[in-house]
């Protein structure tokens, strides 16, 4: 499985590379026109024939949606992803819905002993796969666009600054064909989760509209097949689990734009190296552009090559912690809610742990799109901090570490917990009895103690008698 984004290679051997540098001539030229490399000048001649060669792209890009502006075509993702479901997708029926929205009663009501945060969904949804791929996309968009903005920006920084102005129309046509070709990876990849993903929260956020608790009920009986437990025990059980992200997502206002921030920061970092891109431009059939299958071929050949920086590496490291103590809360709650009321549930929350250790789809998807996976360690390890904080410390104050982001664990206080959870129930448990008052009081101490400082300083100074 890659852990870059958009199915990139990072290659250490690049032949394509080392011919540049002996023959002097390509490097930084995406497509092999001259317009950069070692003693080349811009000709504006070579200009034209790339933009011809590139209207003949477009010319094979003849599908409904593929001039979609923007860094991702959407529509061409979301068409790819319905064809691969076929038009076989049943409708939820009545009956199914109903029983999807009294499995998610039961869970709340469970969930109300186990959690001091209030259910967060004001409304449960039963989906359809093709509902899934509809009702996600808004998210997939906050997700991707951050990623896919930056690569496509590098194609223009890739021109000499002489070629900017005249490159102009044809770093139009190049974006659409970015958008095409990260539309057209993306539209693969959701479309085979949507075959299998069983809520709207299993990657760990929460991928369909704010306050909607949504459950597949096709994919939860295909997966329920291979079971011991019935399936309406396991219908009971998932809905527990996306109540529970519904109620961390509904009542930690931050969380969200946290998760989605250290994406960002992860893309601004990303830089890529256009020296093999020439080898694989000249062999590229503009008719293969209409054709998916040749799409995916073509960006599974390593053209791109990103470098990953230290301040991705930190980002990718903040994304990761915060997914695994988003996980390993939602397993600690869901575990004490539903007890001994579901015999299975022990075995069921297993089966679904691994499910992501083998890498599901959920996580291949994330790791494709955003270069992260989230490390099945990590997850028990944020479990067993949740689960002692619980038993140590108690349901409130645990809960209470949710208040703001600077109270939350680090990634080595999963790797040794102990500090922490001292901290919790030792001498520094009054931060968490109201972690935002404590954090208002301090900041209002220090305010306090800056203006008596430049108080004494004003006292201190030698009064003025008008004498020489």
């Amino acid at each position: 499985m890659s852990d870059l984004p958009f199915g990139f290679s990072d290659r250490d051997d690049d032949d394509a590379r080392k011919r540049d540098e002996a023959q002097g001539s390509g490097a930084g030229d995406p497509f092999g026109f001259g317009l950069g490399g070692s003693g080349a000048g811009f000709d504006p001649s070579q200009l034209g024939q790339m933009l011809t060669q590139l209207g003949q792209m477009f010319s094979g890009m003849g599908q409904p949606g593929s001039a979609q502006s923007g860094p991702v075509n959407y529509d061409v993702a979301k068409r790819l992803a319905r064809q691969q479901l076929g038009a076989d997708v049943t409708p939820v029926t009545e009956s199914t819905a109903k029983a999807i929205a009294d499995a998610a009663h039961l869970a709340e009501l469970w969930l109300d002993g186990a959690t001091t945060l209030p259910a967060g969904a004001t409304k449960t949804a039963a989906w359809t796969a093709n509902d899934w791929i509809e009702e996600t996309v808004p998210t997939w968009k906050r997700l991707c666009d951050p990623v896919a903005q930056q690569v496509n920006g590098m194609w223009t920084a890739q021109l000499p600054e002489e070629a900017q102005e005249l490159a102009a129309p044809m770093m139009g046509m190049l974006s659409q064909m970015g958008g095409l070709a990260f539309g057209s990876q993306l539209g693969q990849a959701l479309g085979q989760l949507a075959k299998e993903v069983l809520t709207s929260t299993d990657i760990g956020v929460p991928l369909g509209p704010s306050g909607t608790a949504a459950l597949l009920p096709a994919a939860i009986s295909e997966f329920s097949a291979g079971l011991e437990q019935p399936e309406s025990e396991i219908m009971v059980f998932l809905a527990a689990r996306e109540a529970a992200h519904q109620r961390l997502f509904g009542h930690v206002p931050w969380l969200r734009q946290q998760v989605l921030g250290a994406v960002e920061s992860y893309a601004r970092g990303i830089k890529m190296d256009f020296s093999s891109i020439e080898e694989a431009a000249q062999g590229i059939d503009p008719m293969a552009l209409g054709d998916p299958a040749k799409l995916q071929e073509l960006l599974s050949q390593g053209a791109f090559e990103p470098q990953t920086s230290p301040e991705q590496k930190q980002a990718l490291e903040r994304l990761e912690t915060l997914l695994a103590l988003i996980e390993g809360w939602v397993q600690v709650v869901v575990a004490e809610a539903v007890g001994d009321r579901l015999p299975g549930a022990g075995a069921l929350a297993e089966t679904l742990r691994r499910r992501r250790a083998t890498g599901g789809p959920a996580e291949q998807t994330f790791a494709t799109l955003v270069g992260l996976e989230l490390r099945p360690r990590k997850l028990r390890e944020a479990a067993a901090l949740w689960k002692r904080l619980t038993d140590d410390a108690g349901m409130e104050k645990r809960d209470g570490v949710w208040a703001h982001p600077d109270l939350l664990p680090d990634s080595d206080d999963l790797d040794h917990p102990a500090g922490f959870i001292d901290s919790v129930i030792g001498g520094g448990t009054g931060a968490f009895d109201d972690p935002l008052a404590q954090l208002a009081e301090t900041e209002a101490r220090e305010r306090d103690s800056g203006e008596t400082a430049k108080q004494e300083g004003e006292d201190d100074k030698p009064e003025d008698t008008g004498k020489s």
